[in-house]
């Protein structure tokens, strides 16, 4: 599960679907209607949120606008529509991190959307994150992480 710190307006087809679906997935677990991925670090922000499910709701209404504008067909009954929510906190060293890692995928699977992304030295965050100075969330599982067996 990934959900991005970046405005969804930077993943390719494969990338906004995936995050459609992992989202939903996301609303579920913090609805407590599965108990599938309960755990997951993803989840933390949107827990450690004043309002989890408010917050979630607003993630995904930005994916969907996103869909929208690309003419895709995500249903918008699946979430509750939401005017404001307290913006969440997010480290710049976890944008930048998620801006490397998204660059790196779409090189192998999106060559047009990687040669955008190139062109990008600083990625709007998806509107829910506020960004604020800092290194990478402790929760995230970096490539070192996972090298090391962590």
């Amino acid at each position: 599960m990934r959900l991005w710190t970046l405005h969804p307006k930077y993943l390719d087809t494969r990338g906004l679907v995936a995050l459609w679906r992992e989202s939903l997935l996301a609303q579920a677990v913090l609805k407590g209607q599965t108990r599938a991925y309960t755990r997951h670090p993803q989840l933390i922000r949107f827990r450690d949120s004043p309002s989890p499910l408010e917050a979630i709701a607003f993630y995904l209404q930005a994916v969907h606008s996103e869909a929208k504008r690309r003419r895709y067909s995500f249903d918008s009954t699946k979430f509750v529509s939401i005017q404001h929510v307290e913006p969440i906190m997010v480290t710049q060293g976890q944008l930048d991190y998620e801006w490397a890692h998204l660059k790196a995928k779409l090189k192998l699977r999106a060559p047009l959307w990687f040669a955008d992304a190139e062109s990008t030295s600083c990625p709007d965050p998806h509107p829910l994150f506020c960004i604020v100075p800092g290194t990478v969330a402790y929760w995230e599982m970096t490539q070192a992480q996972k090298f090391q067996g962590i």
